[in-house]
């Protein structure tokens, strides 16, 4: 059996059901994964289904095996690792995320995702340098490249057969990221299949652009999260018809006995009320210890892990504690300080600058950690957690809210570029799409939401609010009670994080000539 066989996996049955479902819509598309051949994609045909569930109803162990199906039956895997020239007879798939720490939660299980941004962008590869990478993935011969030996051209290889990345590879043979990409350019031409995660983040004009790219598209998302600003509780996949969702409702034997998803589940039930629910919390970590319940905030995991607030106020008060308790200057960010991406702030004339920022990762709600000053002023060292490369050095505005101030400390000022807010502290609401080993959730703040009497679709926002900070947890839940923060054991670090390659350098000019 080929590697990328399809696993012998036990489904439920609404699973089993789901994946019939799918199989019968890409078979409908040209694709057969029972007999695991293509055909050529007909024109003007489309496709949209929704793969829909709570936590733990197994949406993610379905994509995968649909992508090990399809990849089983020859259809090529477009990734934003690199995308070797289109072949008219060969069926092509993406897997997409929102964000980078959720296309990176993907390629952790196996699943080689990218994010939405890197798709919507194709790049502009260097001529030269690409014959490599057409090389290395068995799409030409052994390249001649001026200016490299045979010796760096076999660390390449050997680098490539360890870990199939081209960006890697590349650094092994000594060439940087932004010699290998010139640029990048909005996609013209359409794709194939395309399968979506986390799809409850996508707003409608996302959604546009994704089905002009896919004639065949399949959303996977939990209805129990919060939707995006502006959707009025909905989430894209509710505006299509009955007929085009599947809901897997059983959750999977792999997830059970698990507390985390048990408290998550629980917020279903309509006449829970907030003190209920936190009782249950409280008698889960006695007997549990991936659930804690505690007295203060832990300031160590707030570098890495965000704890997890409902209202702004509270995150800026948070912040500010981490930062005085690491001991970080006022007028200057630590090495190894956690920053949000909040946006480009670039004019319209600077597109093409903007997509270079993007498709290199830092799209708003990035998460990014600080290694240093760049060597240009207002430059910064950067390192993007979860992109497929992730140290770069970025024209960056870094901005640093404080209690009772209206206006925000501008730690690093480029004239425009990419603009950071601090990020040891983030709202639940931008924490949608990401997952970390342990996460904090500060529980004052959602006693104050179930105090508010605020609901979202019928539905008490402190329970949604709940059950995304919850299921952000993969191994571990911490339930703060206090507004308190515990002194850090350690000074803040860059040595966990560990470069793909080399850093790439985003020619961003401070004057943007």
């Amino acid at each position: 059996m080929s590697e990328l066989a399809p696993l012998a996996l036990t489904f439920s049955d609404d699973q089993a059901e789901a994946y019939d479902r799918v199989a019968a819509e890409l078979l409908a598309m040209g694709v057969d994964l029972a007999e695991g051949t293509t055909e050529p994609r007909g024109e003007g045909k489309s496709s949209v289904l929704a793969v829909v569930g709570k936590a733990g109803s197994g949406k993610t162990m379905l994509l995968a095996s649909l992508y090990k199906a399809l990849a089983a039956a020859g259809v090529d895997l477009v990734s934003g690792d690199y995308e070797p020239k289109r072949r008219k007879d060969r069926r092509t798939l993406a897997i997409l995320a929102p964000t980078n720490k959720a296309a990176s939660v993907l390629r952790m299980r196996g699943v080689p995702a990218t994010t939405i941004h890197r798709i919507l962008y194709t790049p502009v590869y260097d001529p030269q340098y690409e014959k490599i990478a057409e090389w290395l993935t068995g799409q030409g011969p052994r390249p001649v490249v001026e200016g490299l030996t045979d010796l760096a051209l076999d660390r390449a290889h050997a680098f490539y057969q360890t870990v199939a990345s081209i960006p890697g590879a590349l650094a092994a043979a000594g060439l940087r990221g932004s010699d290998f990409i010139k640029g990048w350019k909005r996609r013209e031409e359409p794709l194939d299949v395309g399968f979506v995660d986390e799809s409850s983040m996508l707003d409608e004009r996302q959604l546009d652009d994704l089905r002009e790219i896919f004639p065949t598209l399949v959303l996977f998302g939990d209805p129990a999260q919060l939707a995006p600003v502006g959707l009025s509780g909905e989430m894209v996949f509710n505006r299509l018809g009955e007929s085009r969702k599947l809901t897997l409702s059983r959750i999977h034997r792999q997830t059970q006995d698990n507390p985390i998803l048990d408290l998550a589940h629980a917020l279903g039930d309509p006449g829970l009320g907030f003190d209920q629910f936190e009782r249950m919390v409280e008698e889960v970590a006695r007997r549990d210890e991936r659930v804690v319940w505690a007295e203060r905030v832990d300031a160590d995991l707030m570098a890495r892990s965000p704890v997890l607030v409902w209202r702004n106020a509270t995150r800026i008060r948070l912040i500010t504690a981490f930062r005085a308790a690491q001991g970080a200057p006022e007028d200057a960010l630590l090495p190894g300080e956690p920053l949000i991406c909040d946006g480009i702030e670039l004019p319209l004339k600077h597109r093409k600058k903007r997509i270079d920022l993007e498709a290199r990762g830092l799209i708003k709600g990035a998460q990014v950690i600080y290694l240093g000053p760049g060597t240009k002023p207002g430059f910064a060292k950067l390192h993007v957690v979860g992109a497929e490369d992730p140290q770069i050095s970025a024209a960056s505005i870094i901005k640093i809210e404080r209690p009772d101030e209206e206006e925000p400390f501008i730690a690093t000022a480029a004239v425009m570029g990419a603009a950071f807010l601090h990020g040891a502290a983030v709202t639940i609401h931008k924490a949608q799409g990401s997952q970390w080993d342990t996460v904090q959730v500060f529980a004052p703040d959602l006693y104050a939401a179930a105090a508010a009497g605020r609901s979202e679709s019928g539905v008490a926002l402190w329970k949604r609010l709940a059950y995304v900070a919850i299921t952000r947890a993969e191994n571990r839940l911490m339930w703060v009670v206090r507004n308190r923060l515990a002194r850090p054991l350690q000074p803040l670090t860059v040595a966990d994080l560990k470069p793909l390659s080399v850093p790439l350098s985003l020619s961003l000019q401070e004057s943007g000539g």
